[in-house]
């Protein structure tokens, strides 16, 4: 399957092929400072060193609570190195979900970004018995406690006492079906589900990821997806290591374009969204301005766009390669390591999210459902057998996605099994189409429909607030909002206009009838968004259902 056996091996032999070249580019004060992979791996035996001397252990978990920064990338080798696995939780995770993930792993110690994420596990840490062991990246002052606790730098100093050939001992001993890591998936109903996925899992993905991508050692990859997150983790990590590609990493997602205009980097990974803010500042310019604006904001040097984790409209994608920036999307998720299917520069299929790797089997089920099986699936999900025995049947991996192939193999996502709905006239919804036919007009940014058992379907907006308030002041109205509410006449008035005007494009049954409209953005913080920024549809619809039920 792979020259290596597991992703230590891959990423140290990557690192004495490459030397002294740049492996990542890192922001601290305002400057972007290079690592060279000798450096870079240099320091991951140090950390795990480090680990081993702590007394960690071959197959024990070892969390990771951080934002995205260069330490980040260090440690999940640095912990692979020493024989555990990681867990790597979300930054904007709340310390009850903390508490939970952490728990749940049973993980032995974890690894914070600073003070700010480990006052989270302090407020539990009477609920964390297996915990023995607290590393901040930052120093931080740390109150009286049982953990034994070390900075960063203090971790690496310890590697004195662990000499090489334990390190080459525990990565001998791993191989394909060696447990990498848990990552818990963004659960919308009860707690999350701890996906097991093994080296072979992410070493194969990101291998056959990286043959159909087209890149090369002298590629600039810009990063900022979050790293807790299987697409960042696969791609922007490992994939990027196995090509000797440059990732440069963004100072936040707030600075990301300002950072892709200093960095001018050949490829973006990215999730629809981003395309979509893009898409809504230039979508409605002349081809040539609308071209060069796009190469103004990705650069001039960028050879192609690449976007996951929820559906991107067909239109965007379409306006992109019209502006000659290739903008592939593709499919995956946790449970797969992630990557199924991916559009190429090569073979691609706008609409699509492209044919399936090339170790992975895909097909439909009499239900329409997607199932893939190959060396990418998971081996399940951590102290859960039953929900795993659900998920993967004969080997075969149930997505919970609705989908076809076309004739040539190309994959078509239509919904999730579990979103789709049926109002009380009997009539099948398919709310993530509708949700794409909404936000495609310029005056709604955001959209999640409603309607199950219904007598008729409604939906959540969330308008263009730049766009709704120029248009105010052109008329002369007031944004007003009452309980996270618009309660404008005028605006409403007119965004019942555009909604009828979309939804002129499907049956009746299917139309938005009515609808109400947020004061608001969808907020990660408010888990409603995941990580990836994808739309958490049951939480949103929970939340305000009180509201949606009173328009019927």
């Amino acid at each position: 399957m792979s020259e290596w056996k597991n992703l230590c091996t891959m990423h140290r032999s990557q690192s004495e092929r490459f030397g002294n070249r740049v492996a990542m580019r890192h922001p601290h004060d305002g400057l972007f400072h290079d690592l060279a992979w000798n450096d870079y791996r240099r320091q991951a035996d140090q950390a795990a060193s480090g680990l081993i001397d702590l007394g960690v252990q071959v197959g024990d978990r070892v969390a990771i609570l951080s934002e995205n920064r260069f330490e980040w990338l260090i440690t999940d080798h640095a912990i692979l190195s020493s024989g555990a696995a990681d867990v790597p939780l979300h930054a904007p995770l709340s310390p009850k979900q903390v508490e939970y993930q952490v728990g749940h792993s049973e993980a032995r110690g974890i690894i914070v970004s600073g003070l700010a994420q480990a006052d989270k596990l302090f407020e539990v840490l009477d609920n964390l018995p297996s915990l023995e062991f607290l590393i901040s990246f930052d120093e931080i002052d740390v109150p009286d406690c049982r953990l034994k606790t070390l900075t960063w730098q203090g971790l690496k100093h310890r590697s004195g006492t662990v000499n090489d050939e334990e390190i080459a001992h525990r990565e001998a001993a791993l191989d394909e079906a060696s447990l990498a890591t848990i990552i818990y998936t963004s659960g919308t109903t009860g707690n999350p589900k701890g996906v097991m996925l093994t080296h072979g899992n992410l070493l194969c993905n990101a291998k056959s990821t990286s043959d159909i991508s087209f890149v090369s050692m002298d590629d600039v990859l810009m990063s900022w997806l979050p790293y807790s997150h299987i697409y960042a983790r696969t791609v922007d990590h490992y994939l990027t290591s196995i090509g000797g590609l440059t990732v440069v990493l963004a100072e936040s997602v707030d600075t990301l374009m300002d950072n892709i205009k200093q960095v001018q980097p050949t490829w973006l990974t990215a999730v629809p969204r981003v395309y979509e803010k893009v898409w809504n500042a230039v979508g409605t310019l002349d081809l040539e301005t609308r071209t060069s604006a796009l190469r103004t904001i990705f650069g001039a040097r960028v050879k192609q766009l690449t976007s996951g984790g929820a559906p991107l409209p067909r239109y965007i994608a379409e306006g992109f390669f019209e502006s000659g920036i290739p903008l592939l999307e593709g499919y995956g998720l946790t449970e797969s390591s992630p990557v199924i299917a991916f559009n190429s520069i090569e073979n691609y299929r706008l609409g699509s999210v492209g044919q399936a790797l090339g170790d992975v089997e895909v097909k439909i089920s009499d239900a329409g459902e997607i199932l893939t099986k190959g060396p990418h699936v998971m081996t399940g999900y951590w102290k859960n057998p039953d929900a795993t025995a659900e998920t993967i049947i004969d080997d075969w991996l149930h997505t919970g996605d609705v989908g076809r192939l076309d004739e040539d193999g190309y994959l078509f996502i239509t919904d999730r099994m579990k979103d789709l709905f049926v109002t009380s006239a009997g009539k099948n919804i398919a709310p993530a189409e509708l949700e794409r036919i909404l936000s495609r007009d310029e005056y709604i940014d955001q959209a999640v429909v409603y309607g199950d058992g219904r007598q008729f379907v409604s939906a959540l907006i969330v308008p263009s607030f730049e766009k709704l308030e120029t248009l105010a002041d052109e008329n002369g109205w007031t944004i007003e909002s009452d309980d996270d509410f618009i309660t404008t006449p005028e605006a409403l008035t007119f965004l019942e206009q555009r909604v009828e005007a979309v939804m002129q494009q499907v049956s009746q049954p299917e139309r938005v009838k009515r609808f109400l409209a947020l004061a608001r953005p969808f907020q990660v913080e408010d888990d409603e968004l995941t990580a990836t920024l994808k739309v958490r549809r049951r939480h949103i619809i929970s939340r305000y259902e009180e509201h949606l039920a009173a328009l019927y």
